[in-house]
């Protein structure tokens, strides 16, 4: 079969020739119609993720969409290494293969299940939102982060404050959602200020955080200062756009009721994450979710991989 597959970590994957994926008893055999170009994909292909492939060469792709041998249109996730969802087949077990519904077409339910995962799985596996809480969304102007405000509100969340860098994305989220908004691009000192007068005004229950460095930093700290006592805060920590690591004060946790969590693989059981994408694809239409995306063939795999695909998501069909 024809795949896109890497060689060596951080190469472009190549357009080639691969072994057929060949299903063991607990598998579906999968014809793949579309796998989207993720931030986990593009790391693990790298060799940088914790979940990258002990061995190469491999197929590259985490999950995908595709119609199993007694035709029915599932999303797929996690294939067994070295098969990965960009690829002409895929074998996958029974079990990660979630039934697609009818109203969701494969570009948009292969391009929206990691990204919405992401605030889903954050939200209902590690925060364990209540209806009416509020939340504060650390870097909310990129595809996952637009799709957490939304998510957000789907789930019941009272006031969502979004932060980001681009004024311009910043200003859009108020149509999706955003009840506030705090731009990232004052002083540490204007900075913290802003974040305080959110903690302490109709306060924060939880804090999605997309991207880590110095803005989570002053978050943390603002909200040791500005939280209200022995009320906890819950700190999910879900990606780290702005930089591996942080300084941590040991006095912002003695002062504050703050629970620092992490969300992703191995965090989350894979049954988790499996039923937050369903959850997730269940609410495209009823939630009105969007996400903007572009369909590649995928045999253009190896001229687009590197490239920006400003605010939509690549799909390799």
């Amino acid at each position: 079969m024809k795949a896109a597959v890497i060689r060596k970590p951080g190469a472009t994957p190549l357009f080639a020739d691969f072994d057929d994926p060949v299903p063991q008893v607990d598998e579906e055999l999968i014809v793949v119609t579309a796998s989207a170009l993720s931030h986990v994909t593009k790391s693990r292909a790298s060799g940088s993720h914790y979940t990258s492939p002990d061995s190469l060469p491999a197929v590259v792709g985490i999950d995908g969409v595709g119609r199993t041998q007694n035709g029915r249109r599932v999303y797929f996730v996690m294939p067994e290494e070295p098969f990965g969802g960009m690829a002409e087949k895929v074998a996958v077990r029974t079990d990660q293969c979630i039934p697609l519904p009818a109203d969701v077409d494969d570009i948009t339910a292969a391009a929206i299940a990691i990204p919405g995962m992401s605030s889903w799985a954050a939200l209902k596996e590690r925060a364990h939102l209540t209806a009416g809480e509020n939340v504060l969304i650390n870097g909310a102007t990129g595809m996952s982060g637009r799709l957490a405000v939304q998510i957000s509100k789907y789930m019941g969340a009272k006031r969502v404050i979004a932060t980001g860098r681009n004024l311009e994305a910043l200003e859009q989220l108020k149509g999706i959602g955003a009840d506030a908004t705090v731009p990232l691009t004052g002083s540490p000192k204007e900075l913290e200020s802003a974040f305080k007068e959110q903690f302490g005004g109709e306060g924060v229950d939880i804090v999605l955080d997309y991207l880590w460095g110095q803005s989570a930093e002053i978050l943390i700290m603002a909200a040791a200062k500005a939280g209200k006592d022995a009320v906890p805060i819950r700190f999910v920590q879900i990606g780290a756009l702005s930089g591996g690591n942080i300084t941590l004060p040991s006095a912002a946790l003695r002062s504050s009721a703050l629970v620092l969590m992490g969300s992703g693989i191995g965090s989350i059981s894979l049954k988790g994450l499996v039923g937050a994408i369903s959850g997730v694809l269940q609410a495209v239409v009823p939630g009105k979710l969007k996400i903007e995306t572009k369909a590649v063939p995928l045999t253009d795999v190896e001229d687009t991989w590197n490239k920006d695909s400003g605010t939509s998501r690549v799909v390799f069909v």
